[in-house]
């Protein structure tokens, strides 16, 4: 995918997302803005937390973070998911200013009920990649265009993106963000995620 070349100014003038609601979200990492959008062309919405003044200049700490309900809300052990959002809030809260999307794309776009089914074959045996094959499934259906529309929606241009996915960020750079750097994020392990975090690295070639 070739990385666009219309102006940030362009491309905010052509959103295919709307944003609904602002206010204010004390967490336990700081005081953020929680904001809702929603897709024009779809039935997704997505949700944003941010800190700070958003300014286009300004190379800002940004991730896009897939909703994963037995991570982020459960605190499963099987993968490295609310630990990595937590991290997240944890640096921006630090650096004063950033901005996390988080897009409603369960188990990497399979949905809650088939993540379910995966887990299921992975406890016989299959890694994440072949517990989607084994069900006819993509390994991985996230698209992030919409993500990128809504920090051009906050403001942002140029982007510090916070991700070890090599695919998520040369996504973004096709919908036309500047990313002039990328973070890593490393979390602590648990034993159980293992497998799930060489998988990632081994197959789906993760900067891990």
């Amino acid at each position: 995918m070739e990385p666009s070349t219309a102006t940030c100014s362009e491309l905010t003038a052509s959103l295919t997302v709307e944003r609904v609601a602002v206010a204010n979200l004390p967490t336990e990492w700081g005081e953020f803005k929680i904001a809702g959008y929603r897709s024009l062309i779809s039935d997704e919405e997505f949700v944003v937390l941010l800190k700070g003044e958003m300014r286009r200049e300004v190379p800002t700490l940004v991730r896009i973070h897939s909703q994963c309900l037995t991570g982020d809300v459960f605190n499963s052990t099987k993968c490295d998911c609310g630990a990595q959002l937590h991290r997240t809030m944890q640096m921006i809260q630090d650096e004063g200013r950033g901005a996390v999307v988080y897009q409603q794309q369960e188990g990497r776009g399979i949905g809650i009920l088939n993540k379910i089914r995966a887990y299921a074959l992975q406890d016989e045996g299959a890694d994440t990649v072949e517990a989607n094959e084994q069900l006819g499934l993509a390994v991985d259906l996230r698209e992030y265009r919409q993500c990128a529309e809504i920090l051009f929606d906050l403001g942002l241009c140029q982007v510090r993106v916070i991700s070890n996915n090599p695919l998520k960020l040369r996504a973004l750079e096709a919908a036309g963000l500047n990313i002039v750097e990328r973070v890593s994020i490393q979390v602590a392990p648990t034993e159980k995620a293992a497998g799930y975090l060489r998988t990632k690295k081994e197959k789906l070639g993760h900067l891990l």
